[in-house]
């Protein structure tokens, strides 16, 4: 054999080798998606595609998804509802989403419903509700507005959480005139006092106050009796997307994953706020609201006992109060894989500390 021809067998298996090392990445690449479609129920003020106080909303606001799959080719697209979680869950039911995030009670009502989706991480887990009415008004309490005209952003979030609210208080949605309003169209009802009294986020309520057009007669972070029933935010990937791709999901949660420990470090407690505030939502808002908070705890994305706990007492109060069909398990909906090995590769392991489902660390 001459030394060309060993040249050139040489060549033709080195090319074979390649050719077959490379397969997989080339049918993962031909398979890949040229879009990744992601679901949030925020939406800031004067309708801006953005929101604050989420781990999904510090992601979609530093482009870190973008940056992530710039390389591949593939496009993240951002989908913001206005008509917040029960609207996010009828582009669900059409597949017009892959990944999303996602408040407790439209995440229930979305499973129990029959939407075939993945729980794969936490998201702002200690999130909490105020009430506020207008700055003349002479209510002190939640007593004080029996009767009156309440506005509340139903099937949300917020009304599973101001159902607990009320059944804390022996009372029901029954001895109010409720009125269905989002967050934004509220505020500005609250303002013009063509609604009594706004139970909703408190960030949402400060700058009402700050200008002086209404008080804050309730703030759930200082009563005790909520301490361990605040809301909770989930992070979801329907079935065909995390069946068809595990591989980006995976990226997906190693980015979420990497956010949540940037937010935990207190030298980034400013540069948060100051993210969280582009949803029009003042800074000093947000920072009123979590003062005194741990972001390390509030958006630590463990799937821990507590969380899970929580949510399957989520679905009993659901029930109780009529808001949702059906039931959920909350063990079976929790798919786990992905954040275990997120935090293994990102060097996690142990940050955040497991709680159990008391919500005392774990020994």
């Amino acid at each position: 054999m001459t030394s060309r021809t060993r040249l050139a067998t040489r060549r033709l298996i080195l090319a074979g080798l390649a050719a077959s090392v490379l397969a997989p990445f080339a049918a993962i690449a031909a398979d890949a998606p040229k879009v990744i479609r992601i679901g949030l129920p925020l939406v800031g003020t004067g309708n801006r595609p953005v929101g604050g106080s989420w781990n999904f909303a510090t992601v979609q606001i530093k482009g870190s998804l973008e940056q992530e799959f710039k390389a591949d080719g593939i496009r993240i697209e951002w989908n913001n509802f206005k008509g917040a979680g029960p609207a996010l869950n009828e582009a669900i039911a059409n597949k017009l989403i892959d990944v999303f995030a996602i408040g407790d009670l439209p995440g229930i009502v979305g499973k129990a419903s029959g939407l075939k989706t993945k729980l794969i991480a936490a998201d702002n887990r200690r999130y909490a509700y105020a009430i506020a009415v207008p700055a003349d008004s002479q209510a002190r309490s939640i007593e004080d507005l029996k009767g009156k005209k309440l506005a509340v952003f139903k099937g949300t979030a917020v009304q599973l959480g101001f159902g607990k609210f009320l059944s804390r208080h022996g009372l029901s949605e029954k001895d109010f005139k409720i009125i269905n309003m989002d967050s934004n169209t509220a505020t500005a009802a609250l303002a013009t006092k063509d609604v009594d009294a706004l139970f909703t986020a408190p960030s949402q309520l400060f700058p009402l106050e700050d200008r002086g057009v209404a008080k804050v007669i309730y703030n759930e972070r200082h009563d005790p009796a909520a301490a361990n029933d605040r809301g909770q935010a989930y992070v979801v990937a329907t079935e065909d997307f995390e069946k068809a791709h595990p591989e980006l999901v995976q990226r997906i949660v190693n980015v979420l994953v990497r956010e949540a420990a940037w937010s935990a470090d207190e030298k980034n407690r400013t540069a948060l706020l100051q993210l969280w505030a582009k949803s029009g939502t003042p800074f000093s808002a947000y920072r009123r609201d979590y003062e005194g908070q741990s972001f390390k705890e509030a958006l630590s994305p463990l799937l821990d006992e507590e969380f899970v706990a929580n949510i399957q007492r989520n679905v009993t109060e659901s029930q109780k109060l009529k808001l949702v069909r059906g039931s959920v398990d909350a063990a079976g909906w929790v798919e786990r894989k992905y954040l275990d090995t997120a935090l293994k590769s990102n060097g996690l392991t142990g940050f955040w500390t497991p709680l159990d489902a008391g919500g005392k660390p774990k020994k």
